[in-house]
């Protein structure tokens, strides 16, 4: 190789960790010492030998890591590694390296990765720490599906028992005995209509003194419950409780595939998330409810302990909130009587996008389904205010900006809230834009759901294709910008203390959380939770898959430092802010969060460009 050759090599390599460590003379040998692979995305995988294990250093392209089941570990780019878990281990070679890109790749020798590893402690170092943490993650995986991750999928009985509408209801009650089930799943041309269940037949048949020949139809419970068959057990779980219930049918693109009961839930599992929120429910009165929240904290902990994923940590917590939020308003309901008109209690913000971490404030209102007279007006400020108040105790203190149901202002009829989110549409002023952030990530929490989806389906009529709109929201959007300096070095600054961070929640996680929304609004997406609209954004084309995985990777990414943070200011008795000092991070983690900055400084200029084109 010469030295118009060895330049580039020794140029990119000086730049990144852990190579920008080595001694000048190891680096030298280095680069003279590496081979040059091309790997084209044609090809499918690079080709890995568990006889001639190398170190490959990512130059251009892309990959994916997928280990032996095809769950994805890792993906990588310019500057990333791969190949070195089985020559720090010495052990066969069981992942597999997707090209998602042709790129070029340096390969290393397991004596010069040795010698490196000799002759330079940060270079060991690195490595040692990066092996370390594929280890955890192949132990989280394990840790999350114990707490957090199982499915329903997992443990439903597939194939359940079912019979025609027309069936007779002896012969429906025979089947039962016959395969030993407390329920059955009734069908109409292969359409769920409804489920028969023990109870059915004791309190429409038996107490009623119907003969066995009455039909199914007559019997079942119609329009039931159910869940899809990729939700968490533990959402199951939550629909159960809410519902009263005790079976849910299992749906998997609308077709009953199989059905869940309260006691294969309770065979299968007991973590923690399930017993708060249980217990939760079961709470009498108001001061017992606080009680209770003070194991928020800890749960938060135990999750971040176990390496749960970001996105799970937040749908939990947000539960939690959601079933505190309920049973506040079940006990003051209980007090103040029914109330005059129907009402939704609607979250908005984190609560709304399903990603509360800790120190979250209240963002909430309610959405009442006309105008309320004298009456009424006091009956809800009564409920609203006592909530509020509740939740503050709970921990979800007031919002500084009086965003919550208990001001007037966020209390309305379905035809208010209607004309001013209008308004907002219409008319994108700063306020309006400063508004979106918060009200249009809304979700209803408590109430009947076809009063919220007249609200939420006229807003996303108002937003869908609207050019102005979408082009404020957008330039609202890019007012802020990931922490990264012309050299990709990190800009710092002050969380109201005397040492500098990263403010990883507004410079990270709200800048996905504004791109993704813009996205969702343009196209009248329902759902509100960011990594959901990216996932849904990808199948329906608007994001490429390529450009919405990396989005995805950096939202979770960016969220899981920020928990990690959170934990360890937990564990060290400091308050919990969302800034972390640089210095605490490994030169991995510095890289890998550049690059998630990298990422969403990118799909801003997408933003941008898509959006804002023509103003």
């Amino acid at each position: 190789m010469d030295e118009s050759e060895l330049l580039p090599i020794r140029n990119f390599l000086a730049e990144i960790a852990p190579f920008n460590e080595l001694p000048s003379e190891l680096l030298e040998e280095c680069c003279r010492s590496l081979s040059i692979g091309y790997y084209s995305k044609m090809s499918g995988a690079v080709p890995l030998s568990s006889e001639n294990p190398m170190l490959y250093i990512v130059r251009s392209g892309a990959f994916e890591v997928r280990n032996a089941e095809g769950e994805l570990v890792d993906r990588l780019g310019a500057g990333d590694y791969f190949g070195f878990p089985s020559l720090m281990s010495g052990e066969s070679i069981s992942n597999k390296v997707l090209i998602l890109e042709d790129g070029l790749v340096y390969h290393l020798t397991l004596a010069l990765f040795d010698k490196l590893r000799a002759g330079s402690r940060a270079f060991d170092r690195f490595f040692n720490r990066a092996y370390a943490k594929r280890l955890r993650h192949q132990d989280a995986q394990h840790q999350r599906e114990l707490l957090t991750a199982n499915r329903i999928s997992s443990l439903m009985v597939m194939a359940p028992v079912s019979v025609d509408h027309h069936t007779p209801v002896s012969d429906a009650a025979k089947l039962m005995r016959q395969h030993r089930v407390s329920s059955a799943l009734v069908v109409n041309n292969q359409q769920l209509v409804g489920i028969l269940t023990d109870r059915d037949l004791r309190n429409r048949v038996l107490a009623e003194e119907l003969g066995g020949h009455v039909p199914v139809s007559q019997a079942m419970t119609s329009a039931p419950v159910t869940i899809d068959a990729n939700a968490l057990v533990f959402e199951a779980m939550l629909q159960m409780s809410q519902h009263n219930i005790h079976h849910l049918p299992v749906l998997d693109n609308g077709q009953p595939v199989g059905m869940v009961t309260s006691t294969d839930i309770i065979r299968s599992q007991s973590s923690q998330p399930i017993l708060l929120i249980g217990e939760i429910e079961r709470q009498q009165d108001v001061a017992s409810l606080i009680h209770v929240s003070k194991q928020i904290p800890l749960l938060l902990q135990n999750l971040i302990s176990a390496d749960a994923r970001a996105e799970e940590i937040g749908r939990i917590l947000t539960s939690v909130t959601d079933a505190l939020t309920r049973r506040l308003i079940q006990l003051n309901q209980a007090l103040l009587g029914e109330p005059p008109i129907a009402f939704c209690w609607l979250a908005f913000g984190s609560q709304g996008r399903q990603d509360q971490m800790a120190c979250s404030d209240q963002d909430n209102g309610l959405l009442l389904a006309e105008e309320p007279d004298s009456s009424a007006t006091a009956y809800f400020d009564a409920l609203t205010h006592a909530v509020c108040s509740g939740l503050n105790d709970c921990g979800y203190v007031f919002c500084p900006g009086d965003i919550m149901a208990q001001n007037p202002a966020w209390r309305m009829s379905l035809e208010n809230w209607q004309q001013k989110f209008s308004n907002w549409v219409n008319t994108p002023d700063p306020k309006a834009l400063m508004h979106a952030s918060i009200f249009f990530d809304m979700r209803c929490v408590f109430g009947p759901a076809p009063l919220f989806a007249a609200l939420q389906d006229k807003v996303l009529a108002d937003t869908q294709d609207n050019d102005i709109f979408l082009a404020a929201l957008t330039g609202n959007a890019l007012s802020e910008s990931p922490p990264l300096g012309f050299f990709r070095q990190f800009v710092l600054e002050r969380d109201g203390s005397e040492e500098k961070g990263i403010d990883l929640k507004h410079r990270g996680s709200v800048l996905i959380n504004d791109i993704a929304r813009v996205y969702a609004l343009s196209s009248g997406l329902k759902e509100v939770n960011t990594a959901k609209r990216i996932r849904v954004l990808i199948a329906n084309g608007i994001l490429t898959r390529k450009d919405g995985l990396n989005l995805a990777d950096a939202l979770e990414f960016i969220a899981h430092m920020r928990l990690a943070n959170q934990g360890r200011q937990y564990e060290n008795r400091e308050a919990l802010s969302n800034y972390l000092r640089p210095q605490a991070l490994s030169s991995l983690m510095r890289h890998q969060l550049r690059d998630a900055f990298k990422v969403v400084h990118d799909a801003q200029a997408a933003l941008k460009l898509k959006f804002m084109r023509s103003f």
